[in-house]
C-alpha cells in the first residue's frame, strides 16, 4: 500500500565515500595517488632535489585540496550537483553528478524552458535556471523545489530528481531568493519588487508578500477539540504507512466517474452506465449487488439515456436521490441541465434544465446548500456554479405542478437567487460550510468567501498565489479552506479578529489587515517524480463532520496512483520541523501515501460516524476505473 522509505531525505553531507560519483572523480583521486608512487624518491644525498621534488607533492596536494576542498571555490554560483536514482527501491542513492558546477538564472524565449536560446540579459522571454550542462528547466511549481535550509541543499524535478549543494549559507540563501523571484515574474509578469507584491496581493495580505514576518498567531491559537499534537511531530517524520490497513477491496463494474459517499446507509459509484450501490459500514463500504441502470420513464424496457456520461453526482431528499451532470462536450465540465435519479425505484424521473430570464444557460458545477443538508428529506434546493455564475436553483414547480419525464418539454429549474458577473472572474469550483457560507475557487488562483445571505460580493477574496484552483473545500465551521492545484495544495485561515475584538471568520466580515499568510502542502521532489510526469493533485478533502463543534482531522488528496494523507493538526503546529529553516511560506511534506495499481478517480474519508474507537479517523474510501477499497488508520502514531 505504502513503499519503502523514500530516501529523498538522507543527509547529503555525509562523506562522499557513501555516494557514487556519476563522472571520474574517483580515477582523478587515484591517478593522484600513482603518480606520487610511481615519482622518484628523494635522495638524501641531494637535498637541492629532495627539496624541489617534495615542493612539486606540496603544490600538487594544494591543487587538489582546492578543486575538491569543501570550503567555497573561487567560482560564481558554485554548487555540487547530485542525481538520485533507485526511485523508492532499497537500492535508492545519490550520486554526484557534477563536484562543481554553476547554476545561472537565464531568460529563455524557448516555451517551457525548452530548446529555445537563453539571454541573461534578455528583457523577453520567462526565466530559466540552468545547472552546468545537465538542468535546464522553467522557473515554475512543477520544479517541485524543496529546501533544506540546515544542510545548504534545494531538491527539485527536471526529468530526474536532482539536489543542489550550496558551499555557505549565504550561497544558499541568496539562490532560494533568487528562484522565488524568477517564480514570482514568471507567473505574474512583474518584477518581484515590494510595490509589485503589493499590487498583486494588495495591503492586506503582508503576510503573503512577507511571510518571515507574518503574525502566525491565528494558527498557534487555533482550536483543537481531539487532542494535542503528536509528541514527534516537531521532527520531521518519513512516509511510513505502518498504520494504514486495508480492510476491502472489490471490483466495480469499471467506467468508474465519480465515488459518492452517503452520510447514512449507503454510497455510490457511478459510471457511464448507471450507479452501482454500496452499503456502509465502520470499516468501510462493501457492494450490495445492487445496479442501478439509467432508464428514462417509468417502463423496464426503455433505452438508456443517450448520450449520457455523468461525471457528477449529487445526493438530495435524505439521500433518495441523486442528481446527475453531464458535460455537453468531452474535456468540457459545462452542462445545460440535470437527471434526477431515484434511487429506489432505479428511475430517471425527471430532467433539468438551467435557464435564466428565458435563456438557456449552462452549469459546471453544483453543490449542496449546506455541507450537511443531502441529509434533509425536504431538501429543493441546491447551488449552482458556472465560469461568471453563482446561485441557487429551486427544484419546486412555480405552478405547483408535479413534472415528470414523461412529459415533451424538460420542466426548468427556478433560479430563485445568485448573480451572474459582467466581468471574468473565471470561477472553476465551489464548496459550502455547515451555516450554508460558500468558498469559490478560481482560474487564476483566487479564493472568495460569500456569506449565506449574499452572493453578489464576497466578504473576503484571498489573492491565491497564480495557479488555477481545481477543486475546493471548507471545514463545517468554516474557519480553513482548502485549494487544489495542480501541484500542490493551499490551506488558509478564516479567522480574525474585528475591531471589537470578537473573531470572526472571513465569511461573515472583511478581514482587514490581519490576514494570516496560508500553508502550502506539497509531495516531495521523489514523490512527485514518481508520482509520474502529467499526474497532477486532484480532489482535495477534509475529513467529512456534519456537527457543530466536531473537527475535521484529516485532508486527503489525489495524485496519479497516490492518495496522500496528511494530519491536519500536525499541519497546523508552528513548530511542525517541516517549517524550520524555511524561507516563503511554509510547506509541509509529511503525510503518508496510499499507493494503487492504476490512476485513483477520487479519494475521500467517510463521515466521522463510522469511525470506531481504535481509530482516529472513519475509513478512507479509494476509487479507481476498475475498483474500490477501504482503508482504516490505526489509533497508533
Amino acid at each position: 500500500m505504502g513503499g519503502a522509505h523514500s530516501r529523498e531525505d538522507l543527509d547529503i553531507d555525509s562523506s562522499e565515500e557513501e555516494y557514487e560519483d556519476e563522472g571520474s572523480d574517483r580515477e582523478q583521486y587515484g591517478d593522484a595517488d600513482v603518480d606520487r608512487q610511481q615519482r622518484p624518491q628523494p635522495s638524501t644525498s641531494s637535498a637541492g632535489r629532495s627539496q624541489s621534488d617534495v615542493d612539486e607533492i606540496d603544490a600538487k596536494l594544494k591543487e587538489l585540496k582546492v578543486k575538491y576542498s569543501s570550503e567555497r571555490p573561487n567560482l560564481k554560483n558554485a554548487v555540487k550537483l547530485y542525481l538520485h536514482i533507485g526511485g523508492n527501491t532499497p537500492k535508492a542513492k545519490w550520486l554526484i553528478s557534477d563536484k562543481l558546477t554553476s547554476y545561472n538564472f537565464v531568460r529563455s524565449s524557448g516555451a517551457e524552458g525548452g530548446d529555445g536560446s537563453d539571454d541573461e540579459e534578455s528583457e523577453g522571454g520567462e526565466w530559466v535556471l540552468k545547472v552546468g550542462e545537465k538542468v535546464r528547466a522553467r522557473v515554475s511549481t512543477d520544479m517541485q523545489l524543496k529546501m533544506f535550509g540546515g544542510q545548504r541543499r534545494v531538491d527539485f524535478v527536471n526529468n530526474g530528481v536532482w539536489a543542489m549543494k550550496f558551499f555557505t549559507d549565504a550561497d544558499y540563501r541568496m539562490f532560494v531568493t533568487q528562484f522565488q523571484n524568477c517564480l514570482f515574474e514568471n507567473v505574474y509578469g512583474l518584477e518581484a519588487t515590494d510595490d509589485n507584491k503589493l499590487k498583486v496581493y494588495g495591503k492586506e495580505f503582508i503576510g503573503w508578500v512577507n511571510p518571515e514576518a507574518a503574525d502566525d498567531s491565528v494558527w498557534e491559537d487555533a482550536e483543537n477539540d481531539f487532542g494535542k499534537t503528536p509528541e514527534d511531530s516537531k521532527s520531521t517524520p518519513s512516509r511510513a504507512n505502518s498504520d494504514l490497513m486495508e480492510e476491502f477491496e472489490e471490483a466495480a463494474n469499471g467506467g468508474v466517474q465519480s465515488l459518492t459517499l452517503g452520510a447514512l446507509d449507503n454510497s455510490f459509484l457511478v459510471n457511464d452506465l448507471g450507479v452501482q450501490v454500496y452499503r456502509n459500514y465502520a470499516k468501510g463500504i462493501r457492494g450490495k449487488g445492487v445496479y442501478v441502470k439509467f432508464h428514462r420513464g417509468t417502463s423496464k424496457d426503455s433505452s438508456s439515456s443517450p448520450n449520457m456520461t455523468p461525471e457528477k453526482a449529487m445526493l438530495m431528499r435524505g439521500e433518495t436521490n441523486m442528481m446527475l451532470m453531464s458535460p455537453l462536450k468531452e474535456g468540457k465540465p459545462h452542462s445545460t441541465g440535470l437527471q434526477q435519479l431515484d434511487i429506489e425505484t432505479g428511475k430517471i424521473v425527471t430532467e433539468w434544465k438551467f435557464e435564466k430570464d428565458g435563456a438557456d444557460i449552462t452549469m459546471r458545477d453544483i453543490t449542496n446548500d449546506t455541507k450537511g443538508s443531502q441529509l434533509d428529506p425536504s431538501e429543493s434546493t441546491f447551488l449552482g456554479l458556472d465560469d461568471n455564475r453563482l446561485c441557487q436553483w429551486d427544484m419546486r414547480d412555480r405552478r405547483g405542478i408535479v413534472q415528470n419525464i414523461a412529459n415533451s418539454n424538460s420542466p426548468v429549474l427556478h433560479w430563485t437567487q445568485g448573480h451572474q458577473f459582467s466581468r471574468g472572474t473565471n470561477f472553476q469550483c465551489f464548496a459550502t460550510t455547515g451555516d450554508g457560507s460558500i468558498v469559490v475557487g478560481s482560474i487564476d488562483g483566487k479564493v472568495r468567501l460569500y456569506s449565506k445571505t449574499s452572493m453578489r460580493q464576497a466578504k473576503t477574496a484571498f489573492p491565491g498565489l497564480g495557479s488555477p484552483i481545481t477543486h475546493v473545500d471548507v471545514t463545517y465551521d468554516g474557519k480553513w479552506v482548502l485549494g487544489t492545484t495542480d501541484t500542490y495544495l493551499i490551506l488558509i485561515c478564516t479567522l480574525f479578529t474585528d475591531k471589537d475584538g470578537r473573531t470572526k471568520t472571513g465569511f461573515g466580515g472583511r478581514m482587514g489587515n490581519k490576514i494570516p499568510a496560508p500553508r502550502l502542502l506539497k509531495l516531495t521532489p521523489l514523490d512527485s517524480h514518481l508520482a509520474g510526469e502529467n499526474n497532477k493533485f486532484h480532489g482535495g478533502h477534509f475529513s467529512w463532520v456534519t456537527e457543530n463543534g466536531k473537527q475535521e482531522r484529516h485532508l486527503v488528496a489525489t495524485v496519479g496512483k497516490f492518495s496522500v494523507i496528511w494530519d491536519f493538526q500536525q499541519v497546523k503546529n508552528s513548530a511542525h520541523g517541516c517549517y524550520q529553516n524555511q524561507q516563503g511560506l511554509k510547506s509541509c511534506y509529511c503525510y503518508k501515501i496510499v499507493l494503487k495499481d492504476e490512476s485513483i478517480i477520487e479519494s475521500r474519508f467517510m463521515h466521522d460516524k463510522f469511525a470506531v474507537t481504535n481509530s482516529p479517523e472513519a475509513p478512507l474510501v479509494v476509487a479507481t476505473p476498475m475498483k474500490v477499497s477501504s482503508i482504516s488508520l490505526s489509533g497508533k502514531q
